[in-house]
């Protein structure tokens, strides 16, 4: 089998996809997805399902490295509050990180 030619050396070899979890406590809202620079952000956002205890949560499959993520509740961004490491977005707001290794 051949070798596809990826211009981004780090992703060649076995590194696959690990599951990760999010969730956001939300009681009251009616929409909670997910976005982030592996959804193209608000390009192709992932819905979350709530539970009964009010608490949103999805699991999705991520490359190994950093990924910045937010919130979209009812339409709002909004920070995770479980997330202990935040950066900086060129929007004045930040981002919450993900290291996945």
């Amino acid at each position: 089998m051949a070798k596809t030619n990826h211009t981004n050396p780090a992703k060649l070899g076995t590194k696959r996809g690990r599951t990760q979890t999010f969730s956001i406590t939300a009681p009251t809202a009616m929409s909670v997805q997910l976005v982030g620079d592996f959804t193209h952000w608000t390009q192709q956002p992932i819905n979350m399902q709530k539970s009964a205890d009010g608490v949103w949560r999805t699991s999705v499959e991520l490359e190994p490295g950093t990924h910045h993520y937010r919130f979209l509740v009812d339409g709002q961004w909004r920070d995770d509050p479980e997330c202990a490491l935040h950066v900086p977005n060129p929007y004045g707001s930040q981002d919450a990180v993900r290291q996945v290794a």
